[in-house]
């Protein structure tokens, strides 16, 4: 056998481990609610590396990292979710990386599922999970939304299909069912930066439609590993507010769709929308 045939069979059986993979949390101004995530990262079971990235620094968040030992980062320029989730990519030195979302938490097994998934794949891509709600403070795990998530997710529940490029865009072709802060990145095999400032509410959609194109897994992990808070305070709030997520939306859906078509699944998908305000 030859030094290269003896490279490719060492890459085939490379295993993940708790040093490959980053919590990268993404802070913006002064949340009340860093801190809880920040909590739930270094509660994991499987202790993975946690670091914070800002381009709104303040003291509480500076505190915060020096109560926790957890190293900050500090981007120069003007806040911006694609610049700032790109940042926060870029600070970990890991090929594994969860963008996590300050007002979010994540349960105890998501970093020992997330090793689990990535050693039985040979090509990851994304790793995700299925979710749960934070609202009001309290954990809700089933409503009409994310029933609707699941169903749509149950053809890749657990690694089926989980190579297949038409099954993953036939369900992005449907919606947005993949939750963001849920989704561990392979940057081993991703393009660099992986979010393009092209939208500011689907700019995790647009990704996901992306990387459906290249060869390799996504893995979805049916067993609710983290929790979403729905506030009036959050971005996905305000953009609906606005009118901007429905813009947004559309225009994904003509990504896969003719527009007579996309306009049809538009009126049905819009209605989600609702689930998503208190």
């Amino acid at each position: 056998m030859n030094r290269h045939a003896y490279t490719i069979k060492w890459e085939r059986f490379m295993t993940f481990g708790p040093s490959d993979h980053t919590f990268a949390l993404c802070a913006y101004k002064e949340s009340p609610f860093l801190e809880e995530c920040l909590q739930s990262l270094l509660a994991q079971t499987v202790k993975t590396n946690v670091l914070i990235a800002t381009s709104t620094p303040c003291d509480a968040t500076r505190e915060l990292a020096k109560r926790y030992s957890v190293k900050l980062y500090v981007r120069d320029g003007n806040p911006g979710i694609a610049d700032d989730w790109n940042y926060a990519v870029s600070c970990a030195d890991t090929s594994l990386v969860t963008v996590a979302h300050q007002d979010d938490t994540y349960e105890p097994e998501y970093a020992a599922h997330l090793l689990t998934a990535a050693n039985k794949m040979d090509n990851l891509l994304i790793f995700f999970t299925n979710y749960g709600e934070l609202r009001n403070g309290a954990k809700v795990d089933d409503n009409q939304l994310l029933r609707i998530k699941r169903l749509m997710l149950t053809p890749v529940r657990d690694g089926r299909f989980a190579t297949s490029r038409w099954m993953r865009r036939r369900i992005l072709s449907c919606g947005s069912a993949i939750c963001c802060p849920s989704v561990t990145l392979n940057m081993s095999k991703l393009p660099m930066p992986p979010f393009i400032a092209e939208f500011r509410s689907n700019l995790d959609w647009a990704a996901w439609e992306r990387f459906s194109k290249l060869p390799g897994a996504f893995y979805y992990d049916s067993k609710v590993l983290m929790h979403h808070r729905i506030h009036q305070e959050s971005e996905t709030s305000a953009l609906i507010k606005d009118d901007t997520r429905e813009k947004e939306d559309f225009a994904m859906l003509e990504r896969f769709w003719p527009s007579f078509i996309a306009r049809l699944l538009f009126k049905f998908y819009r209605r989600g929308q609702e689930s998503n305000q208190l």
